[in-house]
């Protein structure tokens, strides 16, 4: 078969590239055949390697080790005495060489993400010599791109946020993918964008990632959050490529676009006129789509009969307005108010004023509900004047209430005694006149403060209160007498008409010109030839000596009464005494010794001395009060108690008893048997003179007397005990009683009884008692027969 011309040349260019692609995967080095030259004196030897670079496909997933390229050298003459050898990064690890071809195969799976090229060293050895026939050279092995990556959203997922009714084409977010493939390699690392859900809200530019809105007026009250999936698609999204994907959570975020509105015209709410001021009376609240700041609003007032008496406020966290009461409710003067009550938004959105004016009205009507109230006096406050010499009896004031119903039902008036004590006063229980019950002292208590009651005569339980404040006025009832308990003193030395003291007098009274006191000497002492009075004229006098030459041992103190009067009306005087003590003074006239004694008393004690004294009397009282206290405490108790107080005793037993024949550690016969005798105790200090007698054997008598009995003798006995102790003691009787068919049952009286008494019958006294029968019956199944 011939070929023609066309199909020649191409079957030519498919061979010539086979032939290039050869030569891709193989290197070759060979000795070159020209001779060396000289220059300048110098020898250059032309270089014996030729090199082309090695490829490598990455992720080679073969059996055999993959072919790299070939190593040779024009010594070679293919004799076997030359050996190549490989080093460098890789080397006899992942590359190995042939060192008699030269052949360099890679024995791992290369991954160019982690290495793209590896540097290596190839030298030609004589085997035998094992000497470098040529200089060691250098050459690279690059990793070759595959598509094996795919595109990667590092970031994701992602969340982001729009304004609702945002236009179309406004960016929400942009998205980036990675790719881990050579970038300048072919499309393996060239990304393009596309979005899988989310349509046709939203879109996606496919070289930049960035999403867009693809919808106008998206309403966040009807929706407000969004899913997207985006993809990332190498090889420029052509078939084949990889591909990765991400989730992207658009919100839509709140702007002002819905009025407030109420949800009703009209509301009707009723309140008690005793409602206190401040209270709340209504919530009302205007619906608003919106949230956060966009659903902020206001509230006012702007018509009705209610603007002074209600006001309305706006609770920050619920957004309901809140209405209160401004002043006191009144049924009887106002049964209902009506107000007119506008909600706005606070933060408005020019450009969504077309939707509508951004408030609303409505209309709230408040009906004041009538309540008993209790009654009212006419003054909150009453202000009365007594004389503190008025007589009981004395009428001071009226007080006066109503009751502000309707009904106007009677009251009675009462006074609060908690504010008035000691009962000064008396109110009528029907015209509420207050009159004095006990004579007043202003002294004691300048003003009274009393509570008013007042209550409802059909229904007590309605009480008001008032307050009435009493002011007392002073008479002239107290005496003037010395401000101060004086101490005035003269000197020995003291010279005629010298000033030894100047006195003042109180008064407790209150006139209202204020005070003016008149001082004088008593008769009995204006003559007296020691001192006299001068009356300064200003509420003082002055205290003048009239001789001089004053001796404490003639007379120590000296005793002037002084006469005091007061300008009342009338007027009222006492007689203070003044006592005076002779001192004998420094030259500065300042008293030293004013004792007479002083003179008398021997020169030889001295103040330490005295204190020396005063410390050993007391060491030896307190030598006496220990002594005293050790020997109370070495006393030994008066009362033999052998058994000790079991509340001051804890007594261990650790053993078990010896059962039935231990006899000597207590006495048995004195727990069943009441007629055994308790051994008396006696006292140290006090020789015992009653001997008790045996008590009588008791009869045979019903068991509840029995008890009675034995009860009463233990109380008689330890009544009569003179060691009994002098408190109550808890006393444990383990009596049984007599006259029981069977007797005791205890085994603690069975060591004393040596008769052969039949037990058979406890057989038939049921199941409860088949051990007692089968230890002490005497059939043929007794455990001791």
């Amino acid at each position: 078969m011939k070929l023609g011309k066309v199909e020649f040349c191409h079957f030519l260019q498919i061979l010539a590239l086979l032939l290039c692609l050869s030569g891709m995967n193989q290197a070759e080095l060979t000795r070159s055949k020209s001779k060396p030259y000289f220059q300048s004196g110098r020898t250059r030897t032309k270089r014996s390697w030729v090199w082309n670079q090695f490829f490598v496909l990455e992720e080679y997933m073969g059996t055999d080790p993959l072919y790299v390229g070939k190593l040779h050298s024009d010594v070679d003459k293919g004799d076997g005495s030359i050996k190549y050898i490989l080093s460098g990064e890789g080397a006899s690890s992942i590359f190995i060489i042939d060192e008699n071809t030269g052949d360099i195969h890679a024995t791992k799976r290369l991954d160019r993400e982690e290495q793209a090229y590896y540097t290596l060293r190839a030298q030609a050895l004589d085997r035998l010599t094992n000497k470098p026939v040529e200089p060691e050279s250098e050459f690279v092995i690059k990793i070759q791109d595959i598509n094996d990556n795919e595109p990667k959203f590092l970031d994701g997922p992602y969340t982001a946020g729009v304004p609702e009714m945002s236009p179309v084409g406004t960016s929400v977010v942009q998205v980036t993918a990675t790719d881990a493939d050579d970038p300048t390699y072919g499309n393996s690392a060239r990304v393009v964008y596309s979005i899988l859900q989310g349509q046709p809200y939203f879109s996606v530019e496919p070289k930049t990632g960035v999403i867009k809105t693809a919808l106008p007026n998206m309403d966040r009250e009807a929706k407000d959050q969004y899913l997207l999936v985006i993809q990332a698609k190498d090889m420029v999204g052509q078939n084949g490529g990889l591909s990765g994907t991400t989730s992207v959570t658009v919100t839509l975020t709140d702007v002002n676009d819905n009025p407030p509105r109420f949800p009703r015209r009209s509301y009707q709410y009723n309140v008690p006129e005793s409602l206190p001021v401040a209270s709340v009376v209504a919530r009302i609240k205007a619906a608003d789509a919106d949230v956060g700041p966009n659903a902020e609003m206001e509230y006012k007032i702007v018509d009705g009969d209610g603007l002074g008496v209600f006001k309305i406020s706006v609770d920050k966290d619920t957004q309901e307005g809140i209405i209160t009461i401004q002043k006191e409710l009144d049924f009887e003067a106002k049964t209902s108010y009506t107000l007119r009550i506008e909600a706005a938004n606070m933060h408005i959105d020019p450009r969504f004023l077309s939707l509508g004016p951004f408030s609303d009205m409505t209309t709230v009507k408040i009906i004041v509900e009538d309540v008993d109230e209790p009654p009212v006096f006419t003054s909150r406050l009453y202000s009365m004047v007594v004389s503190e010499a008025a007589k009981v009896g004395t009428i001071i004031g009226t007080v006066a209430a109503h009751d502000p119903d309707a009904s106007n039902s009677p009251v009675r008036y009462s006074i609060d005694r908690n504010t008035d004590l000691e009962r000064y006063f008396n109110i009528d229980a029907n015209s509420g006149v207050i009159t004095t019950a006990k004579s007043l002292d202003r002294e004691t208590n300048a003003i009274h403060n009393i509570t008013v009651l007042a209550m409802e005569s059909q229904n007590p339980a309605q009480i008001g209160r008032g307050y009435v404040a009493i002011t007392i006025l002073d008479i002239n009832d107290n005496a003037p007498e010395f401000a101060m308990e004086y101490e005035t003193t003269v000197c020995e030395n003291a010279q005629p008409g010298q000033v030894i003291q100047k006195i003042s007098a109180i008064d407790k009274d209150d006139p209202p010109n204020g005070h003016q006191f008149y001082f004088s000497l008593t008769a009995e002492a204006a003559n007296n030839h020691n001192f006299t009075l001068q009356d300064n004229k200003d509420n003082t006098a002055t205290v003048l000596t009239k001789r001089n030459g004053f001796r404490r041992q003639e007379q120590s103190v000296f005793y002037l009464p002084i006469f005091i009067v007061d300008s009342g009306s009338p007027s009222l005087s006492s007689t203070n005494t003044l006592t005076i003590r002779v001192c004998d003074c420094d030259a500065d006239g300042i008293a030293q010794t004013c004792n007479a004694e002083a003179y008398i008393l021997p020169a030889g004690l001295s103040t330490g001395a005295l204190i020396a004294i005063l410390a050993c009397v007391l060491t030896l009282l307190v030598l006496v009060l220990l002594i005293v206290t050790m020997r109370r405490r070495k006393k030994e108790p008066l009362i033999f108690d052998e058994e000790r107080d079991i509340r001051e005793n804890i007594v261990r037993y650790d053993d078990e008893g010896g059962g039935e024949e231990d006899t000597e550690a207590f006495d048995m016969a004195a727990l069943r048997n009441l007629n055994i005798m308790r051994d008396t105790k006696t006292r140290r200090d006090v020789t015992p003179e009653i001997q008790f007698l045996s008590r009588p054997t008791f009869k045979s008598i019903p068991d509840n007397v029995i008890f009675r009995e034995f009860i009463w003798e233990r109380l008689k006995e330890a009544d009569v005990d003179p060691c009994a102790p002098p408190y109550d003691s808890l006393q444990t009787y383990a009596f049984e009683g007599n006259g029981s068919v069977a007797e005791s049952l205890s085994s603690l009286d069975s060591i004393s009884s040596n008769s052969d008494q039949n037990y058979d019958y406890l057989s038939d006294w049921g199941p409860r008692f088949k051990r007692l029968a089968d230890m002490y019956g005497t059939g043929p199944d007794c455990l001791y027969s």
